[in-house]
């Protein structure tokens, strides 16, 4: 829920207040009444702001969106003016701090970023060195972002404003409209072809939904995860990038990302599909949304069950990587009987490639032992198969 400019500035002025009176309060759905009884007595007609603003920074705890302590002054998390909407559109800090990253290698001193909403991308890119101007259409948004990121310059513009003489443009436009997720370039807001028509001359980086199509983008493609979850894709123009990558972050180490690009051989190199090998891996979704199943396997000595299905197989899980040890392939029709005869109480179910809903078919397993295996139902030439597994393990 958004604020007015007078709860923002409310807000900024009253920082330890905030902290002191709700670090004990739940705030949950079951505990509102209760909470929003001790806010009204504390902060009367701001009560709700506050509530908001607290509820938005502990979001933003559990989903790594707070750049490190040492991009400010204070404890980010403690101390950003942020909402729910700006928490949920933001790019988690491990990414936003690997893009930065790169572009200072690149040698590049200036970013303007023409959606910046409340500064999260100005955090990254200010503690990476790099000159930051944003901007946006939203002046709510535009205060919290002055708050935030004082090392920043900002002012209102519209995205689609020629305004700026920096070196490269940054925009995330919005992907959802009316509760929906949008999935065509032309329907994002402001739609992407315009955002290149508008800033042609400047090298862009823009950020965009994993799922969206970019087969016909002409520079660089990068799909980014985070502890094993897609994040988003960046279309970067030919000016930064044109090679189509997957990078790979972890939220608990400082150490570098693991990036997969397009396979450097022969693309007729690349491994076709064969015999169920030792282990079968589930890739990272980065490496499946971005289109480098077959180029991962080739870097991993790798090779997949089907050419149409991304689950892998080989001699080995890659390092850092999970996967499961196969124990047999047997028809779906008899999954439960043969995870009976093991003795099996506890599985983990991965569907790829036909129509069957994990949870349902749990139920309908009625498992009654007391070992742990996995089942990967997958489709293989014109078979539905259950390939049954040990447990997840890790390399």
């Amino acid at each position: 829920m958004a604020f007015s400019i007078e709860e923002v500035h409310f807000l900024a002025a009253n920082q330890e207040a905030i902290a002191h009176s709700t670090d004990e309060l739940e705030l949950s759905k079951k505990s509102t009444v209760a909470d929003m009884s001790v806010l009204h007595k504390e902060f009367g007609e701001y009560a709700r702001a506050v509530a908001e603003l607290v509820t938005a920074r502990r979001a933003g705890l559990r989903t790594h969106k707070f750049p490190r302590a040492e991009y400010s002054e204070h404890n980010p998390s403690a101390s950003w003016l942020v909402d729910t909407d700006s928490i949920q559109q933001a790019t988690p800090d491990p990414v936003a701090r690997f893009r930065a990253a790169e572009l200072a290698r690149l040698g590049i001193s200036s970013v303007h970023d023409v959606t910046c909403s409340v500064g999260f991308e100005g955090a990254a890119l200010t503690g990476a060195g790099i000159n930051y101007v944003g901007s946006d259409i939203d002046r709510i948004r535009l205060s919290m972002a002055r708050h935030n990121v004082t090392a920043g310059h900002f002012f209102q513009a519209d995205a689609l404003s020629e305004t700026t003489t920096a070196q490269v443009i940054l925009a995330d436009p919005a992907r959802r409209a009316g509760g929906r997720r949008i999935s065509s370039p032309q329907d994002l807001l402001p739609p992407l072809p315009d955002l290149v028509d508008t800033h042609r001359e400047k090298a862009l980086m823009i950020k965009c939904a994993p799922g969206l199509d970019f087969s016909e983008w002409d520079g660089g493609v990068t799909v980014t995860s985070l502890d094993g979850g897609v994040k988003e894709a960046c279309l970067y123009s030919p000016q930064l990038a044109t090679a189509r990558r997957a990078v790979l972050l972890a939220s608990t180490s400082e150490s570098a990302a693991d990036v997969i690009e397009e396979y450097a051989g022969d693309r007729a190199d690349l491994p076709q599909a064969g015999e169920i090998g030792e282990f079968i891996i589930d890739p990272d979704g980065a490496v499946v949304r971005a289109g480098l199943v077959k180029d991962y396997a080739a870097r991993e000595g790798l090779w997949q069950l089907d050419d149409r299905i991304a689950y892998l197989t080989g001699p080995q899980i890659p390092a850092g990587r999970s996967g499961f040890r196969f124990i047999e392939e047997v028809p779906i029709k008899k999954l439960k009987s043969a995870l009976s005869a093991l003795d099996c109480g506890r599985v983990e179910i991965l569907v790829r490639g036909v129509d069957i809903d994990p949870d349902l078919l749990r139920k309908k397993l009625k498992l009654r032992g007391s070992a742990e295996f996995a089942v990967i139902i997958t489709r293989i030439g014109t078979r539905g198969v259950a390939l049954i597994c040990h447990a997840r393990q890790w390399a």
